[in-house]
């Protein structure tokens, strides 16, 4: 079969010329695809191969299904996720909301967080960042981010139980006190260290956060040093259609 200009279509075609209308805003966020029959019947190939186009999207990321067989483009709305700023010495925690919840509020969205607290051993990751021995009890803080409405974020902060067991880091929900909770119990951060790696998600990641298929993810290691060692180590999953990551750097001699 052809198309009406007479050139052979291809799987790979019809996705490069849907693609091109999804850059160009032909196909503006939100907006349902055709139906394979009509796409089928304007490029002149079977609905098979129109599937296999759009397959294509989907493992891209452009393309998400509904329930029906409908197809839309993905629609979006990113925060922007300052890192220079999130959690320096200028907080802006206050007994209503973190850091981050503030940061949120202050860009005219709506931020939620539902907080799990675990005692656990320290995994080897988690006992490498916070230069612990492998299976020493940590306290685990672990948060689903969500804004308006949507998952945004899965953020896991993890720490050393001699310095955690006992104080408001063993509290369960979303706990916020002005200057953050480790500076109220006496192990203030003094400086921090950023690890950003892009991946593609686990299955529980994916479940979770709600993500289209072909969606990668940014995985944010924060560690935060103490005056001696780690007191911190916060582990977030942040999906790459959600986020714009920022930084700021004084680069003046």
């Amino acid at each position: 079969m052809t198309s009406p200009s007479g050139r052979r279509m291809t799987a790979r075609a019809i996705a490069d010329a849907l693609r091109e209308q999804i850059r160009t805003g032909v196909l503006p966020p939100g907006h349902p695809l055709p139906t394979s029959r009509e796409l089928a019947d304007k490029f002149g190939v079977t609905t098979k191969t129109v599937s296999a186009g759009i397959d294509t999207l989907k493992a891209e990321g452009l393309v998400v299904g509904e329930q029906g067989g409908r197809r839309r483009v993905r629609e979006s709305k990113p925060i922007t996720w300052n890192l220079t700023c999130f959690e320096n010495g200028r907080r802006r925690d206050s007994r209503a909301m973190d850091d981050w919840s503030a940061a949120i509020t202050a860009a005219g969205r709506t931020p939620e967080q539902q907080v799990v607290v675990r005692s656990e051993p320290a995994t080897a990751d988690v006992a490498a960042w916070l230069e612990i021995p492998v299976g020493a009890p940590v306290i685990t803080r672990t948060r689903m981010r969500s804004v308006d409405g949507q998952p945004f974020q899965l953020s896991t902060s993890s720490f050393p139980a001699t310095i955690a067991s006992g104080t408001l880091l063993e509290e369960q929900g979303d706990v916020a006190v002005p200057g953050g909770i480790l500076k109220t119990i006496g192990h203030p951060q003094q400086h921090v260290r950023d690890e950003i790696g892009i991946r593609m998600p686990t299955p529980e990641e994916s479940e979770r956060l709600q993500l289209p298929v072909g969606t990668p993810v940014a995985q944010h290691v924060r560690i935060g040093y103490g005056d001696t060692a780690p007191v911190r180590v916060m582990v977030t999953i942040a999906p790459g259609d959600r986020h714009i990551l920022v930084y700021e750097l004084d680069v003046s001699e």
